[in-house]
């Protein structure tokens, strides 16, 4: 389905994607996960194939957090100190934007459901930041309207809203890319990382923090105490899994992969839309102080 944006007095049309509406007896198996961790100056990303993870590397000598890896975990999109928005892949990279806000760790790209296009927050001074989405190779570049929080942005599956974080840690905003309006969503005070939304942004995944703790994140948030809350109503959302949680993700259809810290391994709980157990998927070992970037099925 296309929808349109102005952009310098040009009608442009921009593409929302229908995330699958699938039952529980119809989703598709999960069978590994998307990781990553810094090493030698770089920053690796790993993929669980079963029965072992490949990787993919970039950076290396100034090397930027500001980072974002694809849903199949073989493109990485980041800025670089110059502003420059570039996608990366085993067999090299490419510039598709030179207008990008290269100022923190936190001002990621973000990749949609489908992989072929990537948001990112745009060079300028104010409070606001305008956001571009782009095609994976920088075609089709479109403003999308300005947000509050363009930190740690996250698509909806559906391909129509990016949320993220205040700069300054105070509130979640959501912007609709089809309207370009950007809104707070209720409920959450203070929050350091955005981490996943639903595929309609009904619910979003944050890591909430006290008015005493640190603001800032230095990089993508590896393990941390998820918290869930209804971005209609600001109601925070009981996790119903036991265990020490440190991260959770939706996934295309809607299901919840919950993080639960284990001894030796992690384990991925899969929660249907109403937080029935639906399996649960043990991680690679060595996969257990990296941070968790995606969960394909």
């Amino acid at each position: 389905m296309k929808h349109w944006a102005m952009a310098a007095g040009v009608a442009l049309a921009v593409t929302t994607v229908a995330a699958p509406a699938l039952a529980s007896s119809q989703a598709a198996p999960v069978t590994g996960a998307v990781y990553f961790g810094y090493k030698d100056g770089q920053i690796q990303v790993l993929t669980d194939r079963r029965p072992g993870l490949t990787g993919v590397r970039i950076g290396g000598g100034t090397l930027s957090a500001q980072f974002s890896v694809a849903p199949d975990g073989k493109r990485i999109a980041w800025i670089d100190e110059k502003g420059r928005l570039r996608v990366g892949s085993a067999s090299g990279d490419k510039v598709i934007a030179k207008d990008a806000a290269y100022l923190g760790p936190c001002l990621t790209p973000a990749w949609t459901a489908d992989g072929k296009r990537v948001a990112y927050p745009k060079k300028g001074t104010a409070a606001a930041r305008t956001v571009v989405v782009a095609g994976a190779d920088g075609k089709g570049a479109v403003d999308v309207g300005t947000t509050r929080g363009p930190c740690h942005l996250t698509w909806s599956a559906d391909g129509r809203t990016l949320a993220g974080y205040a700069g300054d840690t105070a509130g979640v905003y959501l912007l609709d890319t089809r309207s370009r309006v950007s809104v707070k969503a209720p409920g959450i005070k203070l929050a350091n990382h955005v981490e996943s939304l639903s595929p309609d942004s009904r619910r979003v995944v944050v890591r909430a923090i006290g008015p005493d703790a640190p603001g800032g994140d230095g990089s993508w948030t590896p393990l941390f105490t998820p918290s869930i809350y209804d971005t209609k109503t600001g109601k925070k959302i009981a996790i119903p899994v036991k265990g020490r949680l440190v991260g959770a993700r939706y996934l295309r259809d809607g299901r919840l992969a919950v993080r639960v810290r284990g001894t030796a391994a992690n384990t991925l709980v899969i929660l249907d839309a109403s937080g029935k157990e639906l399996r649960r998927v043990a991680e690679p070992v060595k996969a257990r102080n990296l941070g968790l970037l995606g969960v394909p099925g």
